[in-house]
């Protein structure tokens, strides 16, 4: 059995290892991965950004003011005038076409020329409609296509950095690029150069990944920023020391196309994306990715664990373990992203956990169900079918010791075997017996008794143990009286066959004896001992051919279901005073209980 369950284990934890493996090397589990990311990045969150951040926000109040955007390029002069004192101004706005009005984007550019801390964006172009992808060489920056400047007058006026957002399959800005390559150059993200200009040491971000890929810490939501409505700078209602040596945005935050969902907003406008970037270089913050051989060794742990206490424990505490992994597992890396910014995905040792679990479960299940059949046909033979079910079904024990308890026990034994073994061959000798002994079990089955014992041509059965059988007297007459109803046809068999006369002498006594695993730690037997089960095997000496006899308290107890006739007073061997005994001559009917089941 035991060969068995570990070849059936080692197949279906293998199947597991499979399933996982293809998991691990295909991305079937993308969204999830992504929900766990996102759940840690939302509840990490500060919502206490730096405070040099300033967002000037392009709303709605101040296109309603304004006008509709695009807005003439001279409007921004006055704006530039405002933000004189603050360390960096980085757009989030392009110009990369004239205005209708020369003039206008003259006046713009020389504004742009007074101030030596002003940032206007340029776009490296990824794709084109010719060409729909992007060639990216490992331990190279990604090179676009073209690079798509300010108009010349703005370009050669103002520090450029390209505002490229990088998207995730789900469309989901959860990463950014610090560096791009271009035809013209390699350029820095808006961000970098504005935390570079800002003072912050920026420059080993560039190095610790080859393409400068950086995951986004994102740390506060639009609201957690300072924000300033376009309109109230304009209108000189911020006082420009506000702005003094801080770093300044200025983006859309009206309804429109610029703005894409994030971990932690379904709408974010790119404008705020930066805004966090910078947040994330200031504070010197990178998140780190867990290595997949990390992930590999975790699952590999899991797997074995569950594995491990999946046979070991019961069910229902397995159960248990499985919450309890579960739980370490998901607070674990929450605890672990939280503290050190490294995010160790459980989706996959989650997914081994509980595939693991449910397989090795099934299995054992499976095997229990065949080791409980196995016992019920095995013990089936000596106990009655239901009582094996109902020990199977409660796990019942039945520990090493013994305890008092009423038993009716009945014996028999089979005369005139001996004339009869010396008649027959070796293997007829034995084909008889198991012929008088399957009719004899099957009625013992029948009626409830327990098989304790075959005892050469003799039997010792038990009734009202294991468990409890109500009217256990009545059932040990009754099984000896269909006994000697079924014997009638064995007889004539016999005599047919080998000329020889068989039948059975059966004795039965009731009382209280000890019964239960009686033996030592290596051999043990379910069996009773005591004084009446030594009364009931000196009965069943006294009993003739054919013949039933039972104790006073048996007869006591059954006589409204039998008839009997007086045998009278019987001296016992080892007995020191007299045994009535009663001979069964009839049956008159069972006990008025329609149905009779064991019970605990």
């Amino acid at each position: 059995m035991k060969k068995t369950i570990w070849k059936l284990s080692f197949a279906l934890n293998l199947l597991v290892v499979l399933l996982c493996a293809a998991l691990f090397l295909g991305d079937a589990l993308v969204k999830l991965h992504n929900t766990v990311y996102d759940y840690d990045m939302k509840q990490s969150m500060t919502h206490a950004p730096h405070e040099d951040i300033i967002v000037i926000d392009i709303d709605q109040e101040s296109l309603d003011l304004i006008g509709t955007f695009p807005w003439p390029r001279d409007t921004y002069i006055p704006l530039l005038e405002a933000l004189a004192e603050a360390k960096v101004v980085g757009f989030d706005i392009t110009f990369t076409t004239k205005s209708e009005d020369s003039a206008i984007d003259e006046a713009f550019a020389a504004e742009l020329a007074k101030h030596d801390n002003i940032i206007i964006p340029s776009v490296v172009e990824l794709e084109s409609f010719f060409r729909k992808e992007t060639t990216v060489i490992k331990d190279q920056l990604i090179k676009g296509q073209a690079l798509i400047k300010p108009i010349p007058e703005i370009a050669s006026a103002a520090k450029t950095a390209h505002i490229n957002a990088a998207l995730d399959e789900d469309g989901v800005i959860r990463r950014t690029w610090l560096m791009l390559d271009s035809p013209e150059g390699k350029i820095p993200s808006l961000a970098y150069r504005m935390a570079e200009m800002y003072g912050a040491d920026v420059k080993h971000y560039l190095t610790d990944h080859p393409q400068t890929e950086l995951p986004i810490k994102f740390d506060g939501s639009t609201k957690d920023f300072m924000n300033i409505p376009f309109y109230m700078v304009l209108s000189g209602e911020v006082p420009p020391e506000t702005f003094k040596d801080r770093i300044v945005l200025i983006g859309n935050a009206a309804a429109g196309d610029d703005a894409h969902p994030t971990p932690i907003d379904n709408h974010m406008y790119l404008v705020y994306a930066h805004a966090n970037i910078i947040n994330q270089l200031l504070h010197d913050q990178t998140i780190t990715i867990a290595s997949d051989s990390l992930i590999l060794l975790l699952m590999l742990l899991v797997l074995l664990l569950t594995v491990w206490f999946t046979w070991r424990l019961k069910p229902l505490y397995s159960i248990g373990m499985v919450v309890a992994v579960s739980f370490l597992l998901l607070y674990g890396q929450w605890l672990l992203f939280d503290s050190k910014l490294v995010y160790l995905s459980p989706v996959l040792p989650l997914v081994t956990l509980f595939a693991a679990f449910f397989v090795n479960i099934a299995a054992k299940t499976y095997m229990e169900t065949r080791q409980k059949q196995f016992i019920t046909r095995q013990f089936g033979r000596y106990i009655s079918p239901e009582l094996v079910r109902e020990i199977a079904k409660r796990e019942v024990e039945l520990p090493l010791g013994g305890v008092n308890k009423e038993l009716s026990i009945l014996f028999l034994d089979i005369r005139g075997f001996t004339p009869l073994s010396e008649k027959l061959r070796p293997e007829e000798i034995v084909d008889f017996l198991n012929r008088m002994f399957d009719m004899i079990t099957t009625q013992v089955l029948h009626n409830h008794g327990t098989i304790d014992k075959f005892i050469g041509d003799a039997a010792m059965v038990l009734f009202n143990a294991p468990l409890d059988v109500p009217h256990h007297e009545y059932y040990a007459v009754k099984t000896a009286y269909d006994i000697q109803q079924g014997m009638e046809q064995v007889r004539r068999e016999i005599w047919e066959k080998y000329q020889v006369e068989v039948s059975i002498g059966i004795g039965i006594n009731t009382g209280e004896v000890v019964v239960g695993n009686i033996g030592s730690y290596l051999r043990v037997d379910y069996t009773a001992i005591g004084d009446h089960v030594n009364t009931a095997a000196r009965i069943e000496s006294n009993a003739a051919a054919n013949q039933i006899l039972v104790s006073e308290a048996t007869y006591e107890r059954t006589q409204p279901y039998f008839r009997y006739a007086s045998i009278g007073e019987k001296w016992m061997k080892g007995k020191a005073t007299s045994v009535h005994l009663y001979e069964v001559t009839g049956f008159i009917g069972a006990p008025d209980e329609t149905h009779v089941s064991a019970r605990l």
